[in-house]
């Protein structure tokens, strides 16, 4: 300690290790905070924005065991920070809570996830990745000789690499976490290291495995294919053509390092539901299409199928990064309660943000989140769908 500092003002954020196993009121805080705990890059927007008309505000009303809810309750209940539905490419619903303002970037948490996968399509769009069925290797020469050698791009894309991975957020030791610790120390190549080491257990393309790292190791063959980091090949292909509201970040595995494709970036509400707009525009942004024709299809095609009550959303199986909904609409999910819904037969996007209590706080919470969730959504779609 330097006994001879002046004491100025400073903000405490918490230890970026411990970003998965937050109270509840330390999440808020964090959430809308992740570029004070780790290193970012910014996805810059363009000169104009993609108006978002706003239309008739729907109030829908849902049934559970305790009772009949409506908006207001939904947000209390389900610890929700940030709500939006769209309908039409129009507004119908719009909501902030617990710190969240209009101008402000939430942690995506693993959203991001599907976002970034859009780019592999983005990627195969131009050229710079020639087919799924790649290996990971061509493009990045360092997993030569390790569990990722034979593993293709389609597996990192559909969770089926078969290496081993621990996703047990409540485990500190638990692959996830040390791959958050790395993160919050801000090691420059730590990351691609703790996958480098990990073993196979599946032959690829055989099993679906949750598996974070998966996704940064996708994030870096986008990088290694095009040539640019993520955040500016994002704002290159879609974020700045698409006209988003305000600029967005990756967080980044050290300073100046490379982009986290699997988690923690920062998006503001709206530019989130843009996103999903871009989705029910099947990926063409001003008559030129960024994605191959069949890549939206595809993406939300059940690479996987599983039982609802395997997975936290309650998603019937997964395609391209996409969890897929029993309603068969595609799902960006993120931890504790993030979620970007694209209902393209409805013409649906609805963007949840929120702060779920994680376990061992959670053993005290008497709200079945899943159900809830569900129980809101399809209220909006018998409203307006």
């Amino acid at each position: 300690m330097d006994h001879d500092a002046v004491a100025s003002p400073k903000f405490h954020v918490p230890a970026g290790e411990d970003f998965l196993l937050l109270s509840p009121t330390a999440q808020a805080y964090a959430y809308r905070n992740v570029d004070r705990m780790f290193a970012t890059r910014p996805i810059r927007r363009g000169k104009t924005v993609l108006p978002l008309q706003r239309g008739r505000e729907i109030s829908p009303q849902y049934q559970t065991d305790q009772g009949a809810h409506g908006v207001d309750a939904y947000i209390d209940r389900a610890n929700v920070a940030g709500l939006l539905v769209i309908k039409n490419e129009q507004i119908v619903l719009e909501r902030y809570s617990l710190g969240l303002e209009e101008n402000l970037r939430w942690s995506s948490m693993s959203m991001i996830k599907s976002l970034t996968s859009t780019l592999v399509g983005a990627a195969l769009q131009q050229g710079a990745i020639s087919s799924l069925d790649d290996a990971v290797s061509r493009y990045i020469p360092a997993l030569r000789g390790c569990a990722y050698d034979a593993v293709t791009v389609r597996s990192l894309l559909t969770m089926s690499s078969g290496v081993r991975w621990s996703e047990d957020y409540t485990d500190r030791n638990s692959d996830v976490n040390r791959y958050s610790k790395s993160l919050g120390d801000k090691v420059p190549g730590g990351v691609l290291a703790l996958m480098r080491n990990l073993k196979a257990e599946h032959p690829p393309a055989s099993h679906f495995s949750y598996n974070t790292g998966d996704t940064y190791v996708l994030g870096c063959l986008v990088s290694a294919a095009t040539g640019k980091n993520l955040a500016d090949f994002m704002s290159e292909t879609i974020w700045s053509p698409l006209g988003m509201e305000f600029d967005a970040f990756y967080t980044l595995e050290s300073e100046n390092g490379q982009e986290i494709g699997g988690s923690r970036a920062g998006i503001a509400l709206r530019d989130f539901g843009r996103f999903g707009v871009f989705l029910l525009r099947n990926g063409v942004i001003d008559g030129k299409p960024v994605l191959p024709p069949d890549w939206i299809e595809s993406a939300g095609r059940r690479a996987f199928a599983f039982d609802a009550e395997t997975n936290r959303y309650g998603a019937t199986g997964y395609g391209y990064s996409w969890w897929i909904d029993p309603d068969d609409s595609m799902v960006a999910v993120g931890f504790a309660g993030q979620s970007l819904y694209v209902n393209r037969k409805a013409r649906v996007v609805i963007v949840t943000l929120s702060c779920q209590p994680q376990p061992p706080y959670s053993e005290s919470y008497r709200v079945d989140l899943k159900a809830e969730y569900h129980a809101f959504k399809n209220a909006v779609l018998a409203e307006i769908g």
